[in-house]
C-alpha cells in the first residue's frame, strides 16, 4: 500500500528563532506536559502525538533557509476541545497576556467555534470546538 498504509501523524516539529521562549510559552500558555528536551530539542505530549520544537539553524539533517517575513504565519497548528471550554480558554488566555486575534468566532461552514491567537514564533494557533 505504500503512502496510502500512513495512519497517524506521529508529530510536528516547529522551527524556532528563540527555542527557550517557544518553550516557556508551550509549557506554561498551552500547559502541555514535556515529553523530552535537551539544548536542541524540546518535545511534547498532545494527545497521542507530540510537538516537537527545535532551533531554526542551517546546521543539522537539512537547511531549513531564512525564516518567515516578520509577522507573517509559517504554520496554523489545531486543537480541539468541548464546547463549554472555548470561553474558559479564552480567559486563560487574557489572564496570562496573550493577544487574541479577536473574540470567540463561530465558522458554520466548518461546524465549529474557534479562538486564533499566535505563538511566540508568529505560528496560529487555534482553538477550537464542534458546535
Amino acid at each position: 500500500m505504500g503512502l496510502g498504509s500512513i495512519r497517524n501523524l506521529d508529530y510536528v516539529v516547529l522551527l524556532c528563532e528563540d527555542l527557550a521562549r517557544a518553550r516557556q510559552f508551550y509549557l506554561d500558555v498551552m500547559k502541555f506536559r514535556l515529553e523530552r528536551e535537551t539544548p536542541r530539542w524540546v518535545s511534547f505530549h498532545v494527545g497521542s502525538g507530540l510537538l516537537c520544537l527545535r532551533q531554526r539553524t542551517l546546521e543539522g539533517v537539512f537547511q531549513d533557509g531564512p525564516g518567515a517575513p516578520s509577522g507573517s504565519a509559517s504554520v496554523q497548528l489545531a486543537f480541539r476541545v468541548a464546547p463549554p471550554e472555548i470561553d474558559e480558554i479564552q480567559a486563560e488566555l487574557a489572564a496570562v497576556g496573550v493577544d487574541l486575534m479577536g473574540p470567540p468566532r463561530d465558522i458554520p461552514a466548518w461546524g465549529h467555534r474557534a479562538i486564533f491567537f499566535r505563538d511566540t514564533e508568529s505560528n496560529v494557533i487555534e482553538i477550537y470546538a464542534e458546535v
